[in-house]
């Protein structure tokens, strides 16, 4: 016959208490025991009866194991007060950081001539002198700026310059070379020694030479 569910309540009889007290601490004690062999563990066990009695099991002594057990919950609460005193401090630094950016959103509000409402004189020159000084940065800055990329483009053309000049004195039209005036004397030179040769009167021998021949 399968064994019926046991409902989960306190049973009213004080004898079948008793027996079902019995049963299930000798169960609970068998468990405990097979579980410290099967797996290694340490384990301790303290069962109260409803008459007071004390029924106990322990893989090792059972003082150490308590010992053990207190050390651990101290050293679980002064994790759990150093984490919980983290969690406020970073509540802290985000409500700080939350309240300065704030400031700086109204202050930037303010430098861009909004919410000026709320301004008092003082606040208004003091507004004043702070926009003041970062128009001079803004233009010190732009004017750095501005110098440099001058001297560079001067730098450019000088370069463009002399590359320019570079190139024109390398590639020069040959028509145009000048000659030296050795070259010239030696030219007329030739040129009359030419013309010499030209309009000189036959040789007389020569001449004698081709009537023999006829």
């Amino acid at each position: 016959m399968a064994r019926g569910k046991t409902q989960m309540r306190k049973i009213e009889s004080a004898t079948s208490r008793q027996v079902t007290f019995s049963k299930r601490r000798n169960g609970l004690l068998k468990k405990a025991y097979e579980m410290s062999v099967l797996c290694d563990a340490q384990l301790g066990l303290i069962v109260f009866s409803p008459r007071g009695k004390v029924y106990e099991f322990s893989s090792t002594c059972m003082q150490k194991m308590l010992a053990r057990y207190e050390n651990f919950s101290e050293g679980s609460k002064a994790t759990s007060t150093a984490k919980e005193q983290d969690v406020q401090g970073l509540k802290r630094q985000i409500a700080n950081m939350e309240e300065r950016i704030e400031i700086l959103e109204s202050m930037h509000r303010k430098m861009l001539g909004d919410e000026l409402a709320s301004c008092a004189l003082k606040d208004l020159n003091e507004l004043e002198s702070q926009v003041e000084r970062g128009l001079r940065n803004v233009r010190a800055r732009k004017t750095e700026i501005l110098v440099t990329e001058i001297e560079q483009l001067q730098r450019k053309e000088w370069i463009l310059s002399e590359e320019n000049a570079f190139l024109g004195k390398k590639f020069v039209h040959p028509h145009s070379v000048s000659k030296t005036p050795g070259s010239e004397s030696g030219s007329i030179q030739n040129s009359e020694v030419e013309t010499q040769l030209v309009m000189r009167p036959p040789c007389t021998n020569a001449h004698f030479l081709i009537n023999s021949s006829h």
